[in-house]
């Protein structure tokens, strides 16, 4: 499912117009980032959490150099659903 199709399916069942939800779409995922470079975590009761991460500094091996690179300690953005959502997938599965 597609940006497109939710924006379709949200209007089809509110009855709202397409241009309103698009926006209202593209404003939550735009408070999640922002909400997320600023290293906080996002928790949506009964969907799931958007989470910041810190990955630890790393040792990785360069195949065609033959050489070793360390990868700095990094952040990265995760999603964890809340046990109502894995319910709801398993059950439909």
């Amino acid at each position: 499912m597609t940006k497109a199709d939710i924006v379709t399916e949200i209007s089809r069942i509110t009855g709202l117009e397409k241009a309103a939800v698009l926006t209202t779409v593209e404003k939550f995922m735009e408070v999640v980032k922002d909400s997320m470079a600023h290293g906080n975590n996002v928790y949506l009761r009964g969907f799931g959490s958007f989470v910041v991460k810190t990955r630890k500094e790393k040792t990785a091996r360069n195949i065609s150099r033959n050489t070793t690179i360390k990868i700095p300690e990094h952040k990265v953005p995760t999603f964890k659903p809340s046990k109502v959502f894995l319910e709801e997938v398993k059950k439909e599965s």
